[in-house]
This record gives C-alpha cells, sequence and structure tokens, in this order.
C-alpha cells in the first residue's frame, strides 16, 4: 500500500516562509510525477507544482518565483519550499504522486493546512 504523509504545515506571516515535506512509503522515483496541490476554502483544488521522476518541474503563474520543489531520493521525499507568502497562499497542501500503469494511478497524501495570516 502506497502511502504518502505530509507535514510542515502551520501559521506564518505574510513574507514569511514554510518547507514541507512528503514522506512516500516507496522510492519516489517510482512516481511519474510528484507534486503539491491545495485547496482553498470554497475553491476547486489546484495544482501548485510538480516534478517529474526526470526532475522537470512546473509550477503555476501565481507561485513562480516564491515556491521551489525538490526531492530527496535517498529519504523519499519532496519538498516544497514556500517564500514570500501571501494571505492568498492560504489552503490545506496535498501531496500527490502518479505512477504509469493502465490506467495509471493517482496517491494523495492526507493534506496539511498552511494559514498566512498576521
Amino acid at each position: 500500500q502506497v502511502q504518502l504523509v505530509e507535514s510542515g504545515g502551520g501559521l506564518v506571516q505574510p513574507g514569511g516562509s514554510l518547507r514541507l515535506s512528503c514522506a512516500a512509503s516507496t522510492s519516489i522515483l517510482s512516481f511519474n510525477y510528484m507534486g503539491w496541490h491545495r485547496q482553498a476554502p470554497g475553491k476547486e483544488r489546484e495544482l501548485v507544482v510538480d516534478i517529474t521522476s526526470g526532475g522537470f518541474t512546473r509550477s503555476v503563474d501565481s507561485v513562480k518565483g516564491r515556491f521551489t520543489i525538490s526531492r530527496d531520493t535517498t529519504k523519499n521525499t519532496v519538498y516544497l519550499q514556500m517564500n514570500s507568502l501571501k494571505p492568498e497562499d492560504t489552503a490545506v497542501y496535498y501531496c500527490k504522486g502518479t505512477m504509469s500503469g493502465n490506467p495509471a494511478r493517482d496517491y494523495w497524501g492526507q493534506g496539511t493546512q498552511v494559514t498566512v495570516s498576521s
């Protein structure tokens, strides 16, 4: 059973930083994609940033230059470094991994709350 466990959320003031972690129960290179999604109250869940098994990354425009995804394959962990946080970044952040197959299969973590407020 593949599991993804997030940690690192919390309350931070505007302009502050947080680093989220997503620990996988299997090799993160087993996933074609791993990424971070978020869901704010009353809004749909959206992709924030992801990384392919080959190391290519993509992110939404609203976080470019502020959020960075990275990984440590020895720890089977993916990170989301969030800098210059804004109140509109407030959301539950979810880790997602996609494995190839027919059909492809998505795995989600339980989510971690990030609140940006003064």
